[in-house]
């Protein structure tokens, strides 16, 4: 399966991976500084829901793709829906 995005939905896509990339970096100098525990996992956590979210818009976009493909055979699409639920629930 091609990830096959138009160029916001990509450029959304990128840009939250660029601010998990720094928010993961960050996390990083934070353990090395010492910092507090409870902030450390606070950015853990915005480092996950960013990865999550930038996920979710891939797999969404592949349902819209999938859902607009009316010229499959059905068991392709079944195969496709089945491939996609397995992503979505490898993110849940």
């Amino acid at each position: 399966m091609e990830i096959d995005m138009a160029a916001d939905e990509l450029k959304s896509v990128l840009n939250r991976l660029r601010r998990a990339q720094g928010q993961l970096a960050a996390i990083i100098r934070m353990i090395e500084e010492g910092r507090d525990c409870e902030d450390v996992i606070t950015q853990m956590a915005a480092v996950s829901r960013a990865l999550d979210r930038a996920g979710f818009a891939i797999i969404a976009t592949g349902l819209q793709h999938c859902m607009a493909d009316d010229g499959a055979e059905p068991a392709d699409r079944d195969q496709m829906r089945a491939r996609l639920e397995k992503l979505f629930l490898s993110l849940a």
